[in-house]
C-alpha cells in the first residue's frame, strides 16, 4: 500500500515527509505494534540513535523477550549474525 500526502499538508502541519514518517513508526513502536529493531530499520537509523530519539521523547523502551527473539531472528535473515 502506498499512502499520498501533498506537500501542502506537509507544510501545514510544518513537517518533512521523513519527520512525520518517523512519528509514525515511534507511534507504532508505542503502541507495541513493532519491535524497537523493526523500527529503527523502518526509519533507517541504527538501534543506538533511534533508542536516543527515544530517550530525548521520554518514551520508554518496552523490550521483552520476543522482540529480542524477532530482532535475533531478522539479524539472522539479514546474514549480521
Amino acid at each position: 500500500m502506498s499512502l499520498l500526502i501533498s506537500d501542502r499538508v506537509l507544510e501545514e502541519i510544518n513537517m518533512t515527509d521523513s519527520e512525520l514518517w518517523l512519528e509514525l513508526v515511534i507511534l507504532l513502536f508505542q503502541q507495541k505494534r513493532i519491535s524497537i529493531g523493526r523500527a529503527s530499520r523502518l526509519v533507517n537509523m541504527h538501534l543506538l540513535q533511534f533508542q536516543h530519539e527515544l530517550a530525548i521523547r521520554k518514551i520508554p523502551v518496552h523490550y521483552d523477550v520476543t522482540g529480542f527473539e524477532a530482532d535475533l531472528q531478522a539479524l539472522r535473515e539479514a546474514g549480521r549474525l
